[in-house]
């Protein structure tokens, strides 16, 4: 019963918001976009115990592919002009699986040195490798131009599903349900299918492998645990769902530029596992909600106080500040999240 009226929820949830306009059917949609990002990292974080600050690189490593394959952009190649001189526009069915599939690989480039590295070593080796590929693709505009450097890809084709172009309104009978509503259901769709994978691995052996790890490291390989093979695997496929996330986002967008994948969203995204509750899907869920929609729901809070200072205090200043004060004070009161995981049973690894 629960399951249905749930169901029932987020399927006439967007419906009802695009009544209210389409800013709060976007809102809804960042938020679907977040919760696949945090699931993937909470496979590195919270199911394996690692660390991850550089995991927007993930995300643009998706983004990107998506929009160079999607875009008249590599059409500026004279070889690539010759055989395909609109460019290539690949269908998302073929951009999604590749995206996830180069994140993955990335994700695995990083896990490869960190193998023997733990806490601020680590923090500070991925939150480099963040850096990195946000400043390559800053630079890959020349002498080749392959990201256009600063300046982004733009004329991204929007993902088209049924023969239902989810970049344009669609009309049924008198009633047009907006773009951005379309892009709903479709993050819908693969939040919970990334929310079913993410169940999976928890449950499966690989999944007790990672949380013996992330308990005690040291007994974990005492016990025989291919600690390399299994931290590897984590960041892979925590990456692979960046990586898809990534091109979601560039096909929603439309436009996507090296400003997008900055550090503040990789520490936006491990704030959203933490506030939730470190390894507990639900919580890792909420949070990720919770932190996409409290500073535009915020918005009407300060934007009354910065009228009533006349102007002196800077609406999104202060909605950042109170944002930050709501996690230290939740931090403070609940420090395993809002909805922790339950405390974990003796298991056995087979």
């Amino acid at each position: 019963m629960r399951v249905a009226a749930a169901a029932v929820v987020l399927l006439l949830l967007p419906l009802g918001l695009q009544a209210l306009g389409t800013h709060w059917v976007r809102i809804a949609d960042s938020c679907l976009l977040y919760v696949i990002l945090a699931l993937g990292m909470n496979v590195v974080v919270g199911c394996a115990g690692l660390l991850d600050l550089g995991y927007v690189a993930f995300y643009a490593v998706g983004a990107y592919l998506a929009a160079l394959l999607a875009s008249p952009h590599l059409a500026s190649h004279a070889w690539i002009a010759a055989l395909f001189p609109a460019g290539l526009h690949a269908p998302w069915w073929i951009t999604l699986p590749l995206a996830a599939s180069l994140a993955a690989g990335f994700g695995a480039l990083l896990g490869a040195p960190t193998l023997r590295l733990r806490g601020d070593y680590l923090a500070m080796v991925t939150l480099g490798f963040g850096e990195i590929v946000r400043i390559l693709i800053n630079n890959l505009g020349q002498p080749v131009n392959v990201t256009n450097g600063a300046q982004g890809i733009g004329r991204i084709d929007a993902v088209t599903l049924l023969g239902i172009d989810l970049g344009k309104p669609w009309s049924i009978g008198d009633h047009v349900v907006a773009s951005v509503t379309l892009h709903y259901f479709l993050f819908l769709a693969l939040a919970l299918l990334t929310l079913v994978i993410c169940r999976r691995l928890q449950d499966s052996r690989i999944g007790r492998a990672w949380m013996a790890m992330r308990e005690d490291e040291m007994a974990a390989a005492a016990m025989g645990l291919p600690l390399r093979n299994l931290k590897l695997l984590a960041y892979a496929i925590g990456a692979s769902f960046g990586g898809v996330a990534g091109a979601l986002f560039a096909g929603f967008q439309g436009y996507i530029s090296p400003e997008s994948f900055t550090l503040p969203e990789s520490v936006f995204i491990v704030a959203a596992v933490v506030f939730g509750g470190i390894g507990h899907l639900r919580g890792v869920i909420l949070g990720a909600v919770l932190l996409t929609a409290l500073p535009e729901l915020l918005r009407y809070v300060v934007n009354p106080v910065q009228a009533a200072t006349d102007g002196r205090l800077d609406a999104g200043i202060l909605r950042q500040l109170l944002v930050a004060l709501a996690m230290i004070v939740t931090m403070l009161l609940r420090p395993r999240g809002v909805w922790p995981a339950p405390e974990p049973a003796a298991t056995t690894i087979q």
